[in-house]
């Protein structure tokens, strides 16, 4: 993996991810431009199989300073790269399991190339969003006392 651009943290908060692809994005020519300046937002994204496709639907990706014109639409719906049977795969998951596609995070590969990590998620109930919180304040509050320990008070 390359440079990480932009990464979703609340997907990871209000979501249990059970599996992660990556997946290329059609996009325009100023596109990239900004993506690789970092102005991508990821929030209240999301990806869905239609017709065969996948898309990404409200990813923010904030027009080019000196695009004029040629400028891209901030929010318009991307298509994702994906082999077919990663699609039927996800098609089937989507479906029977009531998961749903989260983008975790956009960045730039070895070759230059923009790729987008998907999970496949199924959302959380605030008991554990509870439950999460609470297990890492407890792995914080040990680590605490155990440095404390180490330092010898």
């Amino acid at each position: 993996m390359g440079e990480t651009v932009a990464v979703n943290r609340k997907a990871r908060h209000e979501f249990t991810i059970e599996d992660t692809f990556e997946a290329g994005i059609v996009l325009l020519g100023t596109e990239i431009k900004s993506i690789r300046a970092g102005k991508v937002n990821l929030q209240e994204a999301y990806a869905r199989i239609e017709r065969g496709e996948a898309w990404l639907v409200g990813v923010h990706i904030a027009p080019w300073e000196s695009g004029g014109r040629w400028n891209h639409t901030p929010r318009r719906d991307r298509k994702l790269l994906l082999h077919r049977f990663q699609i039927d795969q996800l098609l089937g998951k989507t479906k029977a399991k009531g998961l749903t596609l989260v983008p975790l995070k956009m960045y730039i590969d070895d070759r230059g190339h923009a790729k987008l990590e998907v999970g496949l998620a199924r959302g959380k109930q605030l008991y554990d969003r509870r439950h999460d919180i609470a297990e890492r304040d407890a792995r914080r509050d040990m680590a605490r006392q155990l440095a404390d320990l180490q330092r010898g008070r």
